[in-house]
């Protein structure tokens, strides 16, 4: 028996899952658009255990949306995950949060085709990266300002799939009638459950006392 507590912060999405055996047992999350992880995180992470007739000793590791996405976010989530790994001396896994975002478009309908993941960043810029329907990255994460060319190499062979809270930012600028977009979509730990069993199982982990959040870029006061 394996149980892992996913915890994904870097949106406005707080979620939280839990996992057993790389299967989705039970999810917790505040789908809105203000962040309310320090309100909520905790109460997530003890709903779910108590839901599920679990202690915290009962963990086997803890795994963590990694980033890009919002800086306190990020925060908020990391120093939980942390905490709970150096007191519970259980390992922590890192899962890229686009990576799993990405995860969401429905493989078998795309097969073939490409999905690329996008997450809200200032004005017209979004964090991205290219996957194609098997979930292999075809381009490493990146921040990207869009124009109406953005992917047109993509386009141009076939079926996009897009996702993420940076959609709608280029849905108005792109006409291709290749490009499909899935709306009010955000990461979700759900996503994360599958990816980081199979990192557990290879002991694929982090260094609890030095990892910290892929920022991607640094800190802006708004």
């Amino acid at each position: 028996m394996s149980n892992i507590l996913c915890i994904e912060t870097a949106s406005t999405n707080c979620s939280v899952a839990l996992g057993v055996n790389g299967k989705v047992v039970a999810v917790k999350e505040d789908y809105d658009q203000g962040y309310s992880h320090a309100e909520r995180l905790h109460l997530f992470i003890n709903d779910i255990l108590k839901d599920n007739n679990l202690e915290l000793s009962n963990l086997d590791a803890i795994a963590i949306s990694k980033g890009p996405g919002s800086y306190t976010g990020l925060r908020i989530g990391v120093s939980a995950a942390k905490g709970l790994c150096f007191s519970l001396s259980i390992p922590l896994i890192s899962v890229p949060t686009l990576t799993a975002l990405a995860y969401q478009v429905n493989t078998l309908e795309t097969k073939g085709e490409f999905v690329i993941p996008m997450l809200d960043a200032r004005r017209m810029e979004v964090y991205t990266a290219v996957f194609d329907a098997s979930g292999k990255q075809l381009e490493d994460t990146s921040a990207k300002i869009l124009d109406d060319t953005s992917y047109s190499e993509y386009l141009e062979k076939g079926k996009v799939y897009f996702i993420g809270s940076g959609v709608d930012k280029f849905k108005a600028i792109c006409q291709h009638e290749n490009a499909l977009f899935i709306d009010n979509k955000m990461p979700s730990a759900k996503e994360m459950v599958a990816i980081a069993s199979a990192k557990n199982k290879i002991s694929d982990h982090e260094d609890v006392a030095y990892f910290e959040p892929y920022y991607l870029k640094d800190f802006m006061a708004g």
